[in-house]
C-alpha cells in the first residue's frame, strides 16, 4: 500500500495543521489496524514521521505569528530529556511484559482525553476562569514552572507512547494560559516538532522506524499540515475551540476502544464539524444584523 499511506498522511496533516492535535492518537492505531504494523514499529514510524511534517507546520505557524517561542523553550527544556527516558522505558517494558503495557497506557490516556474534551466544551460555552486574549503574554515564574512540569510529564509520555500524548500539551495550555486557540495550536506544533525529533531519532536508533512507509506518509502529510495551518488563522476563536474539543473526544473514544468506536469516532467528528458550522453561521448572521441599516 502506497497511495493509501499518502492519503492517510494528507488527512492527518490537515487535522494537525488546524488543531495541533489528533496525529498520534489516530495515526498509530491506523498503522496497526489498517496497515498491519507491529505496535512498536507503528509508534516509532509515527513519531519520526511527525517530527518531519510538523517541522513544516511549525515553520508555517511561526511565519503566521501563532507561536509563543518562550513557552516552547521552557517546555522543551524538560520534555526533550524526559522523552528519551520514555523511549528507554518503553523498550524495557516491552521486553519484560510484552505489548499489553502499551495498550493499557493508551486506555488511560484515552479516558483523560475524553474528560479533557468535555472540559474544553464546557470552558468554550461557559465564560468563566482564564479567557483567551490577543494581548502579549509575558511568562511569570509560575508560568515557567507550569511549562517545565508540562514538558517533563508530556515528554515522558511522548517517548513512552505516541498515542494521544501530544494532545496533553494543547489541552493544558488551553486550560491554564490566556492564549488564543490559534496560538495554542501554533505553539503546540512548534514544540511538538522539536520534541518529536528527539524521540524519533531514539526510535530510529532502536530500529523502530519503517523509512519507506514514512516517506509515503510524508507525501500527503506535508501539504496537509501546510494547508491546515493556513486554515487555523482564518477560523474564529469559538469555532476553533469546538474543533479542538471534538478531536479530543474522538481521540479518547478511539483509544478507549469503546464498543462501536469505528462508528462513534466518525459521528463525533461529523457532529463537531456541524456544531462549529452552526456557531460560525450564527456569528456571521449576527454581524450582518448589526451592520444592516434597516
Amino acid at each position: 500500500m502506497t497511495w493509501q499511506l499518502s492519503l492517510t498522511g494528507l488527512l492527518i496533516g490537515l487535522l494537525v495543521g488546524m488543531t495541533g492535535m489528533g496525529g498520534g492518537s489516530l495515526m498509530t492505531p491506523i498503522l496497526i489496524l489498517v496497515f498491519g504494523f507491529k505496535p512498536t514499529l507503528a509508534v516509532g514510524t509515527d513519531i519520526l514521521h511527525g517530527a518531519v511534517f510538523k517541522t513544516f507546520g511549525a515553520a508555517r505557524h511561526r511565519h503566521l505569528g501563532t507561536v509563543h517561542a518562550r513557552m516552547t523553550f521552557w517546555m522543551f527544556l524538560a520534555s526533550g530529556p524526559m522523552s528519551l527516558l520514555g523511549v528507554q522505558t518503553a523498550v524495557w517494558l516491552e521486553r519484560r511484559y510484552g505489548e499489553g503495557v502499551e495498550s493499557a497506557g493508551g486506555k488511560v490516556i484515552g479516558a483523560a482525553l475524553v474528560l479533557g474534551g468535555l472540559g474544553l466544551f464546557a470552558k468554550t460555552f461557559v465564560r468563566r476562569g482564564i479567557q483567551p486574549s490577543d494581548a502579549p503574554f509575558r511568562l511569570q515564574r509560575r508560568d515557567r514552572l507550569v511549562s517545565l512540569a508540562l514538558g517533563a510529564s508530556g515528554g515522558f509520555i511522548v517517548g513512552l507512547t505516541s498515542v494521544g500524548s501530544g494532545t496533553f500539551f494543547a489541552l493544558v495550555m488551553l486550560l491554564v494560559f490566556p492564549l488564543t486557540a490559534a496560538k495554542i495550536v501554533g505553539t503546540d506544533i512548534f514544540h511538538a516538532a522539536a520534541l518529536l525529533w528527539v524521540a524519533g531519532i531514539a526510535h530510529l536508533i532502536h530500529g523502530n522506524v519503517d523509512l519507506g512507509a514514512m516517506a509515503w506518509l510524508l507525501l500527503g502529510s506535508i501539504p496537509g499540515v501546510l494547508a491546515g495551518s493556513q486554515i487555523t488563522v482564518r477560523l474564529p476563536e469559538r469555532s476553533l475551540r469546538v474543533g479542538l474539543g471534538t478531536v479530543l473526544l474522538a481521540s479518547g473514544v478511539r483509544l478507549l476502544e469503546t464498543p462501536g468506536y469505528d462508528i462513534w469516532v466518525p459521528l463525533i467528528l461529523v457532529a463537531g464539524t456541524i456544531l462549529a458550522g452552526v456557531i460560525e453561521l450564527k456569528r456571521v448572521n449576527g454581524r450582518i444584523a448589526r451592520t444592516d441599516p434597516a
